[in-house]
């Protein structure tokens, strides 16, 4: 019955701290239904695991050597006479030209770099996008170099990865690309005689996805904005990228079309702006490969007078010794000053784009909603394959379980 103003206050703070301690316990209990582990995401085992494949690149000099190697002694690549002898033969003659290279461009490749950049903007993305598959995790695939396929498939199995998608990083697919790392992956259970613990799913292919031909867009009508005003319109676009053996081609491999898939999107994204080709580089050995060469056709162009040229590696997603020094120094710099050209430039690969990280998870995420476990096109062989893993490869991947 006591009352007095000192004591009111007191119950009334009381009351008001009761009540923050009931709020603060009824957040905390709805945090942890949305949210039932306590860790953060980055710290949580992975649920999906994306493992982004490529051919990769040696980082450093001394790395060079192994990286030619593993190339050439890939049947799936290449097949070569006597292969096992011929091949460590090609790698270790051409290793000091290849080295040499590398030394011009800041001592070895960037790719790992950029790929780890743009899978960690990729996965960052997918948890807020997608968080019934989260958390993510990427993991890298290289072929050639560390961390090699086989690596990454051995670290996601020791992390529990629950889904696992094949992402490969070649829009364009082609048999001795994409097809290549994927065969790894088979061979990889095949060699065991194990039963993958994760369910596989495989993104094949995305020449013509949305965000990835508005990225190129984006970075063709940069590049061009930095030619002298009145030579804009002169401009001929050249997209150049890898080529292939036409014994490759001839078999049925889908690549030299998906490619220029890639550029009509792009030249309609760009309203057909400029006068344009699509040509190929980096063509190695006597053989006939796929053509016009993108050096021949630089050379040509400037016979007939054009000598504003803006090179594209429409069929890279990162920079990489193809672009940083073929399409650069060869071509750009020693090629454009013997040709008398007027002004030569390259668009900028994708790289640290944020728009491609966006391409990226969207790719997954569409992927991961569809529960298909991997494109129709996959599933047929090229009509005059030779590799009889190829066939076993795809049906490995469309045989999943999702």
């Amino acid at each position: 019955s006591f009352y007095s103003p000192g004591c009111c206050r007191v119950r009334l703070l009381s009351s008001c701290r009761l009540r923050v301690t009931q709020v603060s316990f009824l957040l905390s209990r709805r945090h942890s239904c949305l949210f039932p582990c306590s860790a953060p995401l980055w710290k949580q085992k992975p649920r999906t695991g994306i493992l982004m494949l490529n051919m990769g690149g040696p980082e450093k000099l001394e790395d060079v050597h192994d990286f030619l190697l593993r190339l050439f002694m890939d049947t799936d690549l290449m097949k070569l006479p006597v292969q096992n002898k011929l091949g460590p033969f090609i790698a270790k003659r051409r290793t000091p030209k290849i080295q040499e290279q590398y030394s011009k461009i800041g001592g070895g490749s960037p790719i790992k770099h950029w790929t780890s950049m743009q899978g960690e903007g990729m996965v960052k993305l997918l948890d807020e996008m997608s968080p019934d598959t989260a958390p993510h995790k990427f993991y890298i695939g290289f072929r050639y170099v560390h961390p090699l396929t086989e690596e990454a498939i051995e670290e996601m199995e020791k992390d529990g990865v629950e889904r696992a998608v094949a992402f490969t990083q070649y829009p364009q697919y082609s048999c001795s690309t994409t097809g290549s790392s994927l065969n790894a992956i088979y061979r990889y259970y095949s060699n065991r005689g194990d039963r993958p613990k994760m369910r596989w799913s495989v993104i094949d292919r995305w020449p013509t996805h949305p965000l990835l031909v508005e990225c190129f867009s984006e970075h063709v009508r940069n590049e061009l904005l930095k030619f002298p005003e009145e030579k804009r319109d002169d401009v001929v676009i050249l997209f150049s990228a890898h080529s292939l053996p036409l014994a490759v081609v001839n078999r049925g491999d889908p690549y030299p079309q998906e490619v220029g898939a890639t550029v009509q999107r792009v030249m309609e994204r760009l309203g057909h702006c400029n006068p344009y080709r699509l040509v190929w580089q980096s063509r190695v050995g006597p053989m006939p490969w796929l053509g016009p060469q993108t050096d021949e056709v630089i050379k040509g162009l400037c016979e007939r007078g054009k000598k504003n040229i803006l090179l594209v590696p429409i069929a890279f997603t990162s920079d990489h010794i193809e672009t940083l020094h073929e399409l650069d120094i060869e071509y750009g710099q020693v090629l454009g000053e013997e040709c008398g050209v007027e002004n030569i430039r390259r668009a900028e690969s994708l790289n640290g784009n944020p728009l491609f990280m966006k391409a990226l998870a969207d790719l997954v995420q569409s992927h991961l909603r569809s529960n298909e476990p991997c494109s129709r096109q996959l599933t047929l062989r090229c009509p005059l394959c030779t590799n009889p893993t190829c066939g076993k490869t795809k049906a490995f991947f469309a045989n999943q379980k999702l």
